[in-house]
This record gives C-alpha cells, structure tokens and sequence, in this order.
C-alpha cells in the first residue's frame, strides 16, 4: 500500500453523505404530494367505477365499493341511445360536432398567431408595440362583456348558429394568448441565427418556413395543448353560437346530466362525463413531455 491509499485509508470515505430515503424532508414531500394525489384522483375513481355498474348496484349505495359486476351497457347508452332534448343519439352527433369545431379553430388560430408572434419578436413595425399592448389587455376581457356584440356581429355576417361562427369566435379569443406565447418564444431565440439568415437574403417568410418552425416544435406543442383543452370544453360559446343539431359535447353532456325526465342515471351520466373529457386527457398524456419542453424554453416567460 502506497502512501496515498494509506492516507486515504486513514481518512476515512470522501464525497457527499448519502441521504436518508426516510427523512423528515422525504417523508414531508412525498406524504404531501400523495395527499394531493389522492384529492385529484379520488373523483376521477368514483366516475370510473360508478359508470362500470348497474343501476340496482349504484342503489346500494356503496360510492367506493369496486363494480361486483362490469357492466359498459352505461358507456354504450352515453355515446349512442342517451336523449339530449328530442334527440337520443347520445354524444355520437356532439363529439363530431366538436371535432369540427375543434380541428379548424386550433389550425387557425395558431397559424395566425404564430406568425404574429414571429413577426413582433423580429420584424418590428410602426405601432408594433401598441398593437401588442392591445393584444395583451384582449387576452383578459371577459369573455361575458362581448356575448351580445358577437351575436350581432354574426348574425350581420350570416354566420350565427353555424359551425363556421363558432370556430371563428374560438380563433379570435384564442389569438391573445397564443400570440404572447409566441412572441415570447421567439424572442427567446438566438438572434445571430435570424440575423445570419437576413444576411444570406432570406426574407419574412423564408425565415419563418426554414428556420423558425424547425425550432418551435415546444411552443407549437404547448399552444396545441391549450386550444384543443380550451375549445373542446367549452361550453359557453357552444351554447350561445350555436343551435341544437350543431351544439358540442360540452352542451350535449350538460343536457344529459340535467335531465329531469325518468330515472336518474348516474351510471350513464358518469360514463358521458368520462367520454366528453377522454379526448383533451389523450392530447395531454401524448405530448406531455413536449409541454414541458415548450413551458421550460421560454414559451410562458414574460
């Protein structure tokens, strides 16, 4: 043995102390955030549960007891044979309904956006400030004050109770928040690389196709997840814009809870519930980690 593995030897291990997995601070965080857990997921169990039963069992009353018997007769009644009004085709016409709304909205709504942001973060403008600013106080107008407004404007335009009205209405209140998003990203990025494509004489748009949307996968990820959640669980604008044949899930769902006609089906209530919220959960669960992507380089930052 050499003198300094004697020394060391002598002085005994190196480095950071191994923390205990039982600790006071461990055991605090972890009890907390399942405390937390169990608050959030606890309803989400009763509706799984209730709606995989009968109604004779949900009568006994045992709101935690797993199903005895499984049962998706409730998911079938929800989705094709629920009535909604004069109407017993179930969510099936509304969940259509809400893809047509949904789909074009988001399209637009980021488009436009995008290349409002793109072009405020490096193709500045007289007034550019002023419209931004304009922008930013939109995003925060409740969305009751111009109700009435949008009505008439619609009906001027022909387009109130149609399809087309609602998913211009959801492209314009989306278009705030989606453009601070934007904004905020691109100006996150390096400017050399839009200066050296300037040099090279790309222009506005070569910019934006060749190197801005390569680089903005995040962000587009976190507005994609923000307009699909938003707009598909509206149900303010989809019952004010829209008429019966054409109302979305959200709408249909309401109707079917409330309901004052026969018996009350929780089973079917749960099991519609779970179908009209399963779409904006699976865009979530998909593009989860991309979210955090967009949140993390810089999509939020003021």
């Amino acid at each position: 043995m050499n003198v300094a593995t004697a020394d060391t030897a002598a002085d005994g291990p190196r480095g950071r102390k191994p923390r205990r997995m039982l600790s006071r601070r461990n055991i605090i965080l972890y009890g907390t955030l399942f405390v937390v857990a169990v608050y959030y997921l606890l309803p989400l169990y009763v509706m799984v549960v209730t709606s995989l039963k009968g109604m004779p069992e949900i009568r006994l009353g045992h709101i935690f007891a797993p199903p005895v018997e499984i049962t998706f007769q409730p998911w079938v009644k929800a989705w094709a044979q629920a009535c909604t009004g004069l109407n017993c085709d179930g969510l099936s016409r509304g969940f259509w309904n809400s893809v047509r709304i949904t789909v074009p909205s988001v399209l637009l709504s980021i488009a436009i956006a995008s290349v409002n942001g793109y072009a405020l973060a490096n193709w500045r403008f007289k007034g550019a400030e002023v419209f931004f600013t304009i922008l930013i106080v939109g995003a925060f107008i409740p969305y009751q004050v111009m109700l009435y407004p949008i009505v008439i404007i619609l009906r001027e335009m022909g387009l109130y109770g149609t399809l087309t009205g609602l998913v211009l209405v959801h492209s314009i209140f989306g278009m705030p928040i989606l453009t601070l998003l934007f904004r905020n990203y691109f100006t996150a990025l390096p400017e050399e690389l839009f200066k050296a494509a300037r040099v090279d004489g790309a222009g506005f748009w070569g910019i934006y196709l060749r190197i801005m949307l390569p680089m903005s996968l995040p962000v587009f990820v976190v507005a994609v997840i923000i307009q699909i959640t938003g707009i598909w669980n509206d149900f303010l604008f989809g019952v004010v814009y829209t008429k019966p044949d054409l109302y979305p899930m959200t709408v249909q769902l309401n109707n079917i809870v409330n309901s004052v006609q026969g018996v009350k089906e929780y089973n079917v209530n749960m099991a519609a519930t779970l179908l009209t919220g399963l779409v904006p959960l699976l865009v979530y669960f998909v593009s989860g980690k991309l979210f955090v992507r967009g949140i993390a380089a810089g999509a939020v930052k003021g």
